[in-house]
């Protein structure tokens, strides 16, 4: 049975990208949903996207919406013109099934926003790399995927969301808590993602590390990671021998102990389905890779910010309470959108 439920899918391409496998899951997908793609590429990209895909999908350009972060845009014009109350958003590299999108209806019954969990497939090395890191933080709490699924009067209501952070998923979830909705987190719901090629993966490290700008306890845990292990390495040459044990006991924990967390997070909420008993090793991997990374993120954000699509953000993220403040002296506005969408047809055609 069709759901009612549209699923938007915010993108923008450089030339010369693969659209195969993309539009045979668009194909697949819009047998079951009503889907809109909002398209950010240039006009030629545009236009051949369009001839692939407008037979059985919207295909629609990006919107008019404050910020620099056009993933923002793309998402509110997605969300604004969506035909169900019901709308899943999600990265052109998430790829869910149709058993998955019912459950996320049903989710929504009861919730504002529904959070999933992306796990990668296939794994090579960097997939299984950066697992890790989604391992860590469902052991911690919960992960933050490339899709969400969210009531479209809840959004409306809210007024969207601010287009000048970086790390918008979590800017997102906490704008909706803010406008005092209801975000229900679903470890088990196990939505799979395409990895990206490894020169991305790379490309990627200190980008989010930066996010952590907008979770300070854990950037300042992440931040010293590196001066305690310089310290337990070299700071204990002269002492005694039975200090230079407690040290070596030390990096042994500081290494043995992501291990742990994250072969809790796979535990967790049926996660050994899709996270391979190896994934949990490469953890240390991520750790000292973090542990680097945010300094580097550290000397961006004093430099002026983190580059993103030629442009600069400064911040990752509001805090909820910011958000709370900045609703709070905001007028009273009507549910609809007060900010027009520009022309469905991108520019230059």
């Amino acid at each position: 049975m069709r759901l009612r439920l549209e699923y938007v899918v915010p993108l923008r391409w450089g030339p010369g990208t693969d659209a195969g496998e993309l539009t045979g899951y668009l194909q697949r997908l819009s047998r079951d949903v009503d889907v809109t793609v909002v398209d950010g590429s240039a006009p030629e990209v545009w236009e051949r996207h369009h001839a692939l895909w407008a037979d059985w999908v919207r295909h629609v350009p990006v919107g008019a919406w404050p910020g620099r972060n056009g993933k923002v845009a793309g998402v509110v014009t997605g969300v604004r013109l969506a035909r169900h109350e019901l709308v899943v958003i999600a990265d052109d590299d998430v790829r869910w099934t149709a058993a998955q999108l019912a459950r996320a209806a049903d989710l929504l019954v009861g919730a504002d926003l529904v959070r999933p969990q992306n796990y990668f497939h296939p794994l090579p090395w960097h997939a299984r790399w950066d697992t890790a890191r989604t391992l860590v933080n469902r052991a911690l709490g919960a992960d933050h995927p490339g899709t969400y699924a969210l009531r479209r009067s809840t959004f409306l209501v809210m007024g969207g969301y601010d287009g000048d952070v970086l790390f918008e998923n979590l800017e997102l979830s906490r704008t909706v808590r803010a406008a005092g909705g209801t975000e229900v987190t679903a470890p088990d719901l196990l939505v799979r993602r395409v990895p990206p090629e490894a020169g991305h993966f790379w490309g990627q490290r200190v980008r989010q590390a930066y996010d952590d700008f907008g979770q300070p306890a854990r950037l300042a845990t992440e931040a010293s990671l590196l001066p305690a292990a310089a310290l337990l390495v070299g700071g204990c040459r002269a002492c005694s021998p039975r200090l230079r044990r407690w040290s070596r006991r030390g990096l042994a924990a500081e290494a043995l102990l992501p291990v742990a967390l994250a072969e809790v997070g796979r535990r967790r909420a049926g996660g050994r389905a899709v996270f391979p008993a190896d994934t949990p090793l490469f953890a240390p991997l991520w750790i000292a890779e973090r542990a680097v990374c945010v300094w580097l993120a550290v000397g961006r954000r004093v430099s002026g910010g983190m580059p993103y699509a030629g442009r600069r953000l400064v911040t990752a993220a509001h805090s909820t309470a910011a958000l709370r403040r900045r609703l709070a002296r905001r007028v009273t506005r009507e549910a609809a959108p007060q900010t027009p969408l520009t022309t469905l047809t991108p520019a230059g055609r």
